[in-house]
């Protein structure tokens, strides 16, 4: 079903003493792209910041931003209404044969790496060429190993952090959507499957009502390589439809964030974070 969206995300810090000057990136304005249209898109800082906004290099609009007189707190409230109208995705197109051409694996490099972050452990790494053995293709493959890690890894709400390693999320079988999303990168590219980390939100309810705010938070899954992205959600198995809203995509949660900077002065900081979707049609 096609819908209209409009989400409002609250975000910021709030710091211990008094930030001097703080420079900061957000990525939290949905993209345009098969299956999404942004129709209006804001973002806005409070204090007033000197500000600008690019396209990074994996294609996520950046709005980037300086805060250079005293602050106690720095709030950034991104809005958006978004379209959404996506079709399940097709048959398999790519042989293994044809995944492993050098050709494809060099412009695909960037999605096949191992760092810590998405590094699988031995057994994950054993369980999934046995996946691979047992499918007739990449797409089949991967699906097949988002959805181990659905039916592996439990849910549990702030069970990880986010500098959570993908192997000790997958030993302990416990985290959120980044963690699961993590765990089947780490597997895919284990293989030879390019696999990407996508950034975004998702309506909670299933048959969301218009007009009625719900409370929703950021949301993560996977995007893997078969002659375009095709992607899956191993949180809630499923691919995305129309309650996710796609912000940014990279190798993984540090491509992605939200809300990243540093700042200058004493103390720490403190995040906090409101998420609000709505269906408007």
């Amino acid at each position: 079903m096609s819908l209209q969206l409009r989400i409002v995300h609250t975000t910021g810090f709030e710091y211990d003493g008094k930030a001097n000057t703080s420079f900061n990136e957000a990525r939290l304005t949905p993209v345009t792209l098969p299956g999404q249209i942004v129709v209006h898109s804001r973002v806005e800082v409070s204090p007033t910041p000197w500000t600008y906004t690019y396209r990074d290099y994996w294609g996520s609009q950046v709005t980037a931003f300086e805060v250079l007189d005293p602050h106690t707190s720095l709030t950034v409230t991104a809005a958006a209404t978004v379209q959404t109208d996506r079709t399940p995705a097709g048959d398999p197109v790519l042989s293994w044969e044809q995944l492993r051409e050098p050709r494809l694996v060099d412009a695909h490099t960037d999605y096949l790496t191992l760092p810590d972050r998405v590094a699988p452990s031995a057994d994950l790494v054993a369980t999934a060429q046995d996946v691979v053995r047992r499918t007739a293709s990449p797409s089949e493959a991967a699906r097949a190993l988002c959805m181990l890690v659905h039916d592996e890894v439990k849910y549990v709400s702030g069970s990880t952090t986010v500098d959570a390693a993908a192997a000790h999320s997958w030993e302990r079988r416990t985290g959120v959507c980044q963690d699961m999303a993590h765990i089947a990168i780490g597997a895919l590219r284990a293989v030879g499957i390019p696999a990407r980390y996508v950034s975004g939100y998702l309506h909670p309810k299933v048959q969301p009502e218009v007009g009625v705010p719900a409370k929703g938070e950021s949301h993560a899954w996977v995007e893997w390589w078969d002659d375009g992205w095709r992607g899956f959600d191993p949180t809630n198995a499923a691919e995305p439809g129309d309650r996710h809203v796609v912000t940014a995509a990279g190798r993984d949660y540090g491509d992605v964030k939200p809300l990243s900077g540093i700042f200058s002065g004493s103390g720490t900081s403190r995040m906090f974070v409101d998420v609000q979707v709505t269906r408007l049609v």
